[in-house]
């Protein structure tokens, strides 16, 4: 419950006049963020941000959707193929190998340099793709 001290009085009655005069106003509510948790960090979809704390990590916007992506597919392997047309939004051609190992190399040195002591791995599976896996 929200309480009004003697001087909001005045501008409480204001709001609620200029809410009758506009009966259309549509009332929204500000739905309560989800967060994702990953031991160490935690990460807002809402917002696209992830924090250590309450630094938050800068990444680019590939980064994160890859680093996203491979969160809520933990423990699964996801392909190349998988990641390029999830992530860059295209079908993929075959080739797009190099630009996915560049830019998961960029998001560990990121992560890692914020998290020295990740309880969380991004790991290769050769020729395949990547997994997001907790350590035990």
């Amino acid at each position: 419950m929200v309480e009004f001290s003697e001087n909001d009085t005045p501008v409480f009655d204001e709001v609620m006049e200029v809410l009758k005069r506009h009966p259309d106003f549509e009332y929204l509510r500000l739905k309560d963020e989800e967060m994702l948790p990953v031991p160490g960090l935690e990460i807002y979809p809402d917002r696209r941000k992830i924090y250590r704390g309450r630094k938050e990590i800068n990444l680019t916007v590939k980064e994160y959707d890859l680093f996203y992506l491979l969160v809520v597919n933990q423990g699964h392997v996801l392909t190349y193929h998988q990641i390029y047309e999830k992530v860059w939004g295209q079908d993929s051609l075959g080739n797009e190998n190099n630009t996915i190992k560049c830019h998961i190399r960029n998001l560990r040195e990121k992560l890692y340099a914020a998290l020295p002591d990740a309880s969380f791995t991004i790991r290769c599976e050769r020729e395949v793709g990547y997994c997001f896996e907790l350590n035990p």
